[in-house]
């Protein structure tokens, strides 16, 4: 039996509708006003212009539950990345917020180029002080996962804005991740690196994982997505014959040696790009499918045919292995065909599950239920209806866990605002 044909059969059980690609139009243009609402009010109202430091340059980073700011914090390149590619995403979706928008990228931009990116060694921070002083954590690593961050957010800056600091900031990233990060046309990227940029393979005193948690001398998935990602916005905005191969690598690796044929992924690799043994992770199962997508409509790759779709695949596998059939959402992760072993449910694997699902629908007309229950349940139980934002993490039963942050180091708009803003897109094609 054809995968996508068994997908149809099993997600008539577990969410029971009639697909067959109907598109209630009516029901679209009812769903764009609601999501637009709560971009508004839970996505960007929190973030700005509240998190934009005029003072001293970035964005500030740490709120608790009821956004109460922890002004002296450091400021992470995750977190300044990203917070810039939103400003910028916001401004090229929403013309009216053009204005304001581009000008909470550009001062981020201005953070990135003038006070993360080391000028001595070429680079980016991971972390700075809360006035952009390098805070010289682990002596100065730097990680590839941050870096890649930096090329997305200086690139979608550079689309929205034409403005040649963001130009020169990504190209030369781009040159740093070739000449200290690249392993090769076949084995990806080295990951943690010294301040100078020298792959670093041991295990160290301070911690035997790097800054994002990978074993030292390994490579991760989420670092490989995430170049995916950055190496598409960065060849829309400045595409080159060597750019584009690079583009093409990054894009068999992940869709070869990353993906496994049937849904899941690998998690982590050693130097050789052969996989080792972890769980599943289900919100990067769904985030992958997107950027798979995005990737392969840059690339103008041909698609292959629904049954061996890694994309669609993904999602398949998300909705069988991940979904709670108890209380809806997605679990966080588990083995890849059997036990649930954590099954908390996490604000960003929420968010790219409802941007996954609708995708998936208007390509293959399975999961428009499934999209509109995800929905229901992030209204529900994800949002906090008392001080705004969304919940960064909840029980099974969408009872939110105690003295959580609003706002850190991995907690940002990133994820939900994307969903939000593809969804409400997407919405508006098929309403049509």
């Amino acid at each position: 039996m054809k995968p996508l044909l068994l997908a149809t059969l099993l997600l008539s059980t577990l969410l029971p509708a009639v697909e067959n690609m109907f598109i209630d139009k009516d029901e679209c243009k009812r769903l764009i006003p609601e999501m637009e609402a709560h971009l508004e009010k839970h996505i960007l109202k929190p973030w700005f212009p509240r998190a934009v430091d005029k003072e001293r340059g970035g964005f500030i980073q740490d709120y608790s539950d009821d956004w109460t700011e922890k002004r002296d914090g450091n400021k992470t390149l995750v977190y300044q990345s990203r917070l810039t590619w939103m400003a910028a995403q916001v401004a090229r979706s929403f013309p009216e917020k053009a204005k304001e928008y581009l000008e909470y990228s550009n001062h981020g931009l201005d953070f990135l180029a003038d006070k993360m990116w080391d000028k001595e060694n070429g680079g980016l921070f991971w972390s700075v002080d809360a006035n952009g002083k390098p805070t010289n954590e682990r002596n100065g690593e730097k990680h590839v996962y941050g870096i890649s961050f930096a090329l997305y957010a200086a690139s979608v800056n550079y689309k929205a804005t034409k403005n040649p600091k963001a130009l020169e900031l990504a190209e030369k990233t781009f040159e740093w991740l070739e000449n200290h990060a690249r392993d090769g046309d076949k084995n990806g990227y080295f990951e943690a690196l010294s301040v100078k940029g020298e792959h670093l393979t041991v295990q160290r005193a301070t911690s035997p994982s790097d800054l994002i948690g990978t074993a030292y001398g390994y490579r991760s998935m989420n670092t490989h997505i995430h170049l995916l990602e950055s190496l598409t916005a960065f060849y829309e905005v400045a595409p080159t014959a060597v750019r584009k191969f690079r583009l093409h690598a990054i894009y068999d690796l992940v869709h070869d040696k990353i993906c496994v044929s049937g849904g899941g992924m690998h998690l982590y690799f050693n130097d050789r790009f052969q996989p080792v043994p972890d769980l599943d992770s289900y919100g990067h199962d769904l985030e992958t499918a997107y950027l798979l997508t995005e990737a392969q409509t840059m690339l103008d790759v041909p698609p292959i045919n629904d049954a061996d779709n890694i994309a669609s695949s993904l999602v398949f596998h998300a909705v069988i292995f991940g979904w709670d059939r108890d209380h809806d959402g997605f679990y966080n992760e588990g083995a890849t065909f059997r036990k649930v072993f954590d099954k908390e449910k996490v604000w960003w694997v929420q968010a790219e599950g409802l941007n996954a699902l609708l995708l998936m629908h208007a390509k293959t007309g399975d999961y428009w239920h499934a999209f509109l229950k995800e929905w229901e349940f992030i209204k529900k139980y994800q949002v906090d209806a008392k001080h705004g934002g969304w919940i960064s993490y909840l029980e099974a039963d969408g009872t939110p866990k105690p003295n959580q942050m609003k706002s850190d180091q991995w907690k940002d708009p990133y994820h939900q605002g994307r969903a939000l803003i593809n969804v409400i897109e997407r919405l508006k094609k098929m309403a049509k």
